[in-house]
């Protein structure tokens, strides 16, 4: 019965004393949390305040009536989704083509910064960093209209090639056998340079004695970037691995809206642009925004359980 009696008041004694800590600490650091202060608001403003406004997927929203008026209809929306005819062509593409992006657009920028952390000529270095950078700036707009150029049945430089070797042109944008692979390895090619900069930065964090030593030992380079720098920059992999895994569902509607046809509607119709077509074309809130909400649910359903399976088995997660 002692310690029973003990331990809350120890406890409480304990919390006591850590609560002025902390906010000595806090009034000790007050410039910092004053610059990060913006930054909090701003989430808090733009990311968890309009949080409210989910509730109409949940009820028939009317414009005149305003969100609290509107009626409630419950699940009705989501039922209306999950029978309707686009239902599984709709998660088929999404995860299709999310599935694509993560196999082939996630290990291209760590080979890319292993690649670029052995060359040892500067200039050569800089000069690939730029070329490999400079897309991440273009527009989505300005990659679209070069896909169109290339990839015309007419004047594409990648029709002639073909037809230089006896073949036949190909209208690529209209194909739906080739949308996924046009939207991922267009994406790879504007995004993979960007993306190696986080590797670099982690790889530049090794300790160099490490591979001095191996050296010494007589470890060749694939050995010493197998066994030192892959394990160094292991963490970041996986941090990274988990947060495109929670938005696998999430593809952005704005490249695939502008490559999308009547002709290739079979492959390239996802989540986002049906809930774009629903929402602001045919002024569908409720129903757009309950597809919205399961889209986001999926994602956030995705990124706790790879989470917690990256900290039982690496013991690296994000929380």
């Amino acid at each position: 019965m002692a310690k029973t009696t003990v331990q809350p008041a120890v406890q409480a004694v304990t919390e006591t004393k850590r609560s002025p800590f902390k906010w000595n600490r806090i009034l000790r650091n007050w410039q910092l949390y004053i610059l990060i202060s913006p930054v909090i608001a701003y989430y808090i403003l733009f990311q968890y305040v309009p949080m409210y406004g989910i509730q109409i997927a949940f009820k028939d929203f009317i414009a005149t009536q305003g969100i609290w008026g509107s009626p409630w209809v419950g699940f009705e929306h989501f039922d209306r989704f999950f029978n309707s005819y686009y239902f599984w062509r709709l998660i088929k593409n999404t995860l299709g083509i999310g599935l694509y992006s993560l196999a082939l657009g996630f290990p291209i920028p760590i080979i890319l910064a292993l690649l670029m952390n052995e060359v040892r000529a500067e200039r050569f270095k800089k000069f690939v960093q730029t070329i490999t950078y400079a897309p991440h700036f273009l527009s989505t707009v300005v990659v679209v209209g070069m896909m169109m150029i290339f990839l015309s049945p007419r004047y594409g430089i990648i029709n002639h090639f073909i037809e230089m070797f006896g073949g036949q042109p190909i209208n690529f944008m209209t194909e739906p056998s080739w949308f996924k692979s046009l939207y991922v390895l267009s994406d790879v090619w504007q995004t993979m340079g960007w993306s190696s900069i986080i590797y670099l930065a982690a790889l530049a964090g090794i300790d160099n004695q490490l591979h001095e030593a191996a050296r010494v030992d007589g470890a060749t380079r694939l050995q010493r970037i197998w066994h030192i720098n892959i394990p160094g920059i292991m963490p970041t992999i996986i941090i990274l691995l988990i947060l495109n895994m929670g938005s696998i569902m999430g593809i952005g509607f704005e490249k695939v809206l502008l490559m999308q046809n009547n002709l290739n509607m079979e492959s390239s119709d996802i989540i986002a642009t049906y809930v774009y077509r629903m929402g602001i074309q045919n002024a569908e809130y409720s129903f757009s925004a309950a597809i919205g909400l399961f889209n986001s649910i999926i994602n956030f359903v995705l990124l706790v359980v790879v989470n917690f399976i990256s900290r039982r088995v690496s013991e690296t997660s994000l929380w």
